[in-house]
């Protein structure tokens, strides 16, 4: 749905009730404000409601896709109506949470409906000697994915959500497990 001019929406605001007694009983003057007060009702409805149209939950449904670029919610305009608004909804809580497992695995459940765990590979190293190699420890994080709400798991989409969200200088890897092991 789009704001456009709506014949039917009656302005909160006549002009023609505003004008002075000189114009108010012409029939020309009131015939041209109401002719204004149709293409206005739009405009003066959207602002009465400005605060709605922020409001993930209550903002019109072209207008989500909006709302969803202006906070980066990466929602996927395949992705049902209510997913998208619960993406715009949650942006800033994953946006605090990027690059932590419990972002990663905040984003994979609501993204792809799985259910994941981290299992956090990387830890600290250090060498006794000056200047010596570090000792050999891979960093690896693996991610193990569960079938959640959305039934089978999409191991390429999962695969791609993980790289995306992953931090560049640590090595993530995904295993999908059967969704009986509660």
């Amino acid at each position: 749905m789009s704001r456009a001019a709506l014949p039917e929406l009656p302005s909160r605001y006549p002009l023609g009730a505003m004008l002075p007694a000189l114009y108010a009983a012409d029939d020309f003057a009131q015939r041209f404000t109401s002719g204004l007060d149709a293409v206005l009702s739009a405009i003066l409805s959207t602002l009465d409601n400005l605060p709605e149209y922020f409001d993930a939950d209550l903002a019109p449904a072209d207008f989500v896709a909006w709302l969803s670029s202006w906070v980066a919610a990466e929602a996927d305009p395949a992705w049902p109506e209510p997913l998208r608004r619960e993406a715009v909804r949650r942006a800033v809580e994953l946006h605090r949470l990027r690059g932590t497992a419990r972002g990663l695995v905040a984003r994979l459940e609501l993204c792809l409906g799985v259910r994941a765990e981290v299992v956090d590979g990387p830890g600290v190293t250090w060498s006794t000697q000056p200047g010596a190699a570090l000792p050999g420890r891979p960093d690896v994080v693996v991610v193990r994915v569960r079938p959640g709400r959305s039934g089978a798991v999409d191991r390429a989409r999962v695969e791609a959500l993980v790289e995306a969200a992953c931090p560049l200088h640590v090595t993530c890897t995904v295993e999908v497990l059967p969704g009986n092991g509660d």
